[in-house]
This record gives C-alpha cells, structure tokens and sequence, in this order.
C-alpha cells in the first residue's frame, strides 16, 4: 500500500469514492466548480499495489480560537473507503499517517465530525462541544422590541460578516477563523438570506444567516455581539409571523440562555453532541496556551499517553511562569507523575469542555488532589462552540 497527497489528475477517482460513500451527486456545473477549487495537495490518498484509490481524507488547514488565541488546526474531512477494501486498515493508516503529517507542519490540534464516536476515540479524538437546536412555535417567539438600529436584509458583505463573526466566535474554544473563500463556498449559498443588525453610529453587531420555506423559518447562523443586536434580530425573526408557523434555531451554543428569556419557555429543545478533537503536539500545545498564573512560579508533573502520536507519550514537567506562561520539558521515565491521563482527557480539558476536578470525579483524570486543584485554577473557565461543518 502506497499513501500520498493526490494528484491533480486523480480528481475524478476522488469523487467518485466521495459521491459512493457520502451517496449524493454533483451535477456537472458543480463538478466543474469543485474541479476548479481541487486542492490535491490536501488530499490523501491510499492505493493498493496497482496504483488504485483504496481510501482518502482531506485536511482542512485553519485557525482556531482557543482561550481568545489563535492556534493552528487541521481539520480532517470527506474520509472514506471502497466497500471492498473495508475493514482491512487503510483509514487507520491513513489517520495515523496525517497526524505526522500535522505535527511536522505545525499544526496543534485536530479537528473532525465523526460518523462514529467509538471509532474515533480509537485514535485519540474526544468530544469537545455540544450545540442546542430550538423548534419555536410562532406565538412563543420572543416579543418584538423596538431598537434605535437597523436591521438590513441580504446584506451579504463578506467582510462585514466575517468582522461580526470574528468578534463573537473569539469567546468560544474551537471556533474556526473562516477564509473568504470559506464564506463564499461553504458558508453562504443562493437559497439563503443574511440580516445584519447595524448601530445607530453604523456599527454592524450582529447577523442572522437564514432560510424561509414550506412554513418555517431555519436561521442557520444567529450570531450577537450586543444586546441590543440580539433584540433587534429576534424583533426581525419575529416579524415573519405572518409567514410561518414555527422558527428552527439549527445550532446555538450549549450556554445560550433563550428559554430564560422567553414568556413560555417550554419549547422544543435538543442539545447535540457536536465534533470531535484532539491535541497533535501536546507540548507544544500547552506552550501556547494561556493559563490563569497565580502570581506565583508552579509546576506538575504530568504523565500524558498516545497511541497513535508517539511524540506525546511520557512524563513532562508543566512549569507555570507566575503570569501564566507556560514551559514543557521531559521529565523523563523514572520521574513521579502528579498527574496521568490521555490524550483525549488532556483534550477535552484543555480546550475547557470538561473541567479538571470533574474528569478527576469520573476517573479520566487521576494523580494527586492538590495538583489537580491547582490545575483547576490555571485552567481558564471557557465555553465551547463550533459553527462550521467539515
């Protein structure tokens, strides 16, 4: 088996293993615009010895926001196989392959949205967020209020949106900094309206992304930065009373807080395990976090293991500058551990999904109780969030 980037003739190959294993069509129009936008350098493929495409994934290069800091992502996507060369470890070589791939180009963490869970913890993944879907009958939206702003329809100025999006996605661990290109070919589309919510001085606070059909009203994206925004917008969606029956939030962050708000909060609501992710390089990770200091040096042994990222394997020694800035240095083997703990609990605390003391209490996290309480207090109270989909 050979695995290598694609090459840029082995496009059709590509899509068709995508359009068989995803079951959708492209139409020839859209073949042509993805043909065109066909990055096989981020693409990578398996071939069996006679030079055909077994398995693939794609690798998705992004930023993201963690802490109100930027750290390099690599999302993978589009991961499939040939039913035929199932079961006989082309992804699994395939993954394993790609994480070496994003630790030598710098990227720290990974991100990806999972057909299984189960399948992906196997190489180190772990859920690290959840999203909240609202179904709101009409007569139990929020009351219209009146604002001193505006609220302009189909104003779909990329910069405009993403200065919105920035602003609010900077609160959230795990929100991708979106490319216009991102913008224009993943995120916006003919079938959908935007509204933006702009100041009395002209300020742009707040855009809703949204749809209206057969009755109902789906807003893709609502995103806010003032509560004056949040009012206006709701005040807009409101205003489509007349035309629909109900209003479809389809992904808000897990600590929104509308049905606190609302005059009958009893609405449908489901909250939604949403992607997985894992640390690549943990050292190098932890180097770029930003911890709270205490105003003090400290520091924790911590014994970190990774099957599949050998690189992260062992006991380092975490050294906290005073003001929170962090060091790693091997501890080496026979050192004592404060801590132990895996890759996929190192994750999901980090990016502050699951607190210490908490996958202390579930057995995820295990070492001694004072360092754990210490951690606690370095590690920044943050929400998770994730809007895009690759």
């Amino acid at each position: 088996m050979e695995i290598r980037t694609l090459r840029a003739e082995e496009f059709d190959a590509m899509m068709k293993l995508g359009e068989y294993a995803f079951q959708y069509r492209l139409s020839a129009e859209e073949k042509a615009d993805a043909k065109m936008r066909f990055k096989p350098e981020n693409i990578w493929g398996a071939f069996d010895e006679e030079g055909r495409l077994t398995a693939k994934l794609g690798l998705l290069h992004a930023d993201i926001f963690v802490n109100g800091q930027r750290m390099p992502m690599a999302g993978i996507g589009g991961v499939a196989t040939w039913p035929e060369y199932r079961r006989q470890g082309f992804v699994k070589q395939l993954l394993t392959h790609s994480l070496k791939i994003m630790n030598e180009s710098g990227k720290l963490i990974s991100m990806l949205h999972p057909f299984s869970f189960p399948f992906y913890r196997k190489f180190g993944f772990e859920m690290f967020g959840d999203y909240k879907k609202y179904v709101i009958p009409t007569d139990k939206l929020p009351s219209k209020e009146m604002t001193e702003g505006e609220v302009r329809r189909d104003t779909a100025d990329i910069a405009t949106l993403n200065q919105i999006y920035e602003a609010y996605a900077i609160n959230y661990n795990g929100m991708m900094l979106r490319s216009e290109e991102r913008w224009k070919h993943s995120i916006l589309d003919d079938d959908g309206h935007t509204a933006v919510y702009y100041s009395t001085s002209g300020e742009p606070q707040g855009y809703l992304l949204y749809k209206a059909a057969k009755k109902e009203l789906l807003v893709e994206e609502f995103v806010w930065l003032t509560e004056e925004s949040r009012k206006a917008l709701w005040t807009f969606i409101s205003n489509h009373d007349s035309m629909v029956t109900q209003t479809v939030l389809a992904q808000m962050p897990a600590d929104d807080a509308l049905t606190y708000t609302l005059a009958d909060p009893r609405i449908t609501q489901e909250i939604v395990p949403y992607g997985m992710a894992r640390i690549v390089n943990a050292a190098s990770f932890v180097q770029a976090y930003a911890f709270h200091g205490s105003g003090e040096e400290q520091s924790w042994t911590v014994s970190l293991s990774d099957a599949h990222a050998p690189w992260n394997e062992g006991i380092w020694k975490w050294t906290l500058s005073p003001d929170g800035k962090a060091s790693v240095e091997a501890a080496g083997l026979q050192s004592s551990a404060d801590i132990q703990c895996d890759i996929q609990t190192l994750t999901t605390l980090m990016l502050g999904y699951k607190r210490p003391t908490e996958l202390w209490r579930l057995g995820r996290l295990t070492g001694d109780a004072a360092a754990i309480a210490r951690l606690e207090q370095a590690i920044p109270s943050g929400h998770t969030f994730l809007l895009d989909y690759f």
